[in-house]
């Protein structure tokens, strides 16, 4: 087998394994390192595998200086699992002892930054959204529009789901005595995730208007789509939300409440970082806060902890205004 057939063959395993952002990342990636293996001099229609040697990272990392340090651990994580791939295949021998310590000797770490979004921003536009009167006189596809959307982002605010997340949900996955959902999360890990009184009110309002055509699919109520699509091209049947629709709901729900100054400013993933802080603000139980929002790592969880400015002001006047 030839270099390029055992790189093809890597990321066949990797689309079969990983999320489709993440096949494309490592593809990206492969493509760099494939570059960076022909400048080494290596045939990649002609040389097996097994003359890669580990130094051939250390000019891909050279190669990479032009771009973040994260994109760089990045793209030198999809590359250190091409090698584990070809050792598990029996394709090379290469030292994988050897090779981790040429990454950690050569390569940028990344630095460590504290998530930035607007947090006193998100709370006018959720205020803003429980304050709206969603009129009955517009046409009922609008309508529809507009209840789905303000629940969507209430849902985002209240359970800290990812926008995939909250896409993917289905109508029998809430248990609504509970108050909670069991889902698939990020890693292919199953979850619960709790939802507020105010975030189920909102959805029962948009799944009532939404009662009729729900009926109409011929499908178990169960088994549709939570968000659905309420565009041309869905007609009259009902579709899944797509992470992209989620994406543009947000940004026009920032343009039309908060100005076009806030677009981009504020993404799903803010709401995200806006449900952990006010965890941590209101309880400041950082477990609890890692728990809910599905951290694996508490590291992860603590880096909201620096983010309460409210906080640190209130200490700031008690020292020096007594």
């Amino acid at each position: 087998m030839n270099i390029k057939t055992a790189i093809q063959n890597y990321l066949m395993s990797i689309e079969l394994s990983r999320s489709a952002h993440t096949a494309r990342t490592y593809k990206n990636a492969m493509k760099r390192f494939s570059e960076s293996l022909i400048q080494q001099g290596y045939v990649l229609e002609i040389d097996s595998p097994t003359i890669i040697k580990e130094d051939s990272i250390v000019a891909f990392a050279r190669d990479l200086k032009i771009n973040s340090a994260s994109t760089e651990q990045l793209y030198i994580v999809a590359v250190k699992g091409f090698f584990e791939f070809l050792i598990a295949e029996n394709l090379s021998s290469v030292n994988l002892v050897k090779l981790k310590l040429l990454i950690r000797q050569r390569t940028r770490r990344p630095g460590k930054r504290l998530p930035q979004f607007p947090a006193d921003a998100i709370s006018k536009l959720i205020v803003l959204l429980l304050k709206q009167d969603i009129s009955s006189n517009i046409e009922a596809m609008e309508k529809l529009r507009e209840l789905r959307d303000r629940a969507f982002l209430i849902t985002l605010a209240d359970t800290g789901l990812r926008v995939h997340e909250a896409c993917n949900l289905k109508r029998g996955d809430i248990d609504w005595n509970e108050g909670r959902a069991q889902i698939i999360g990020k890693g292919d890990k199953e979850a619960i995730v709790r939802f507020s009184q105010r975030s189920q009110k909102v959805i029962q309002d948009y799944l009532r208007f939404r009662a009729e055509l729900d009926g109409a699919s011929g499908k178990p109520l169960a088994s549709l789509p939570l968000f659905a699509r309420h565009d041309k091209g869905s007609g009259k049947k009902v579709k899944p939300m797509t992470p992209t629709t989620g994406r543009n709901i947000v940004t026009a729900a920032v343009r039309n409440y908060l100005g076009e100054e806030m677009v981009g400013r504020i993404t799903p993933h803010s709401f995200r970082h806006y449900f952990v802080t006010r965890i941590l603000i209101s309880t400041g139980n950082l477990k609890l806060a890692q728990s809910l929002a599905r951290h694996q790592n508490i590291a992860v969880t603590q880096r909201y902890a620096h983010l309460s400015d409210e906080e640190l002001d209130k200490g700031y006047w008690n020292v020096f205004e007594q």
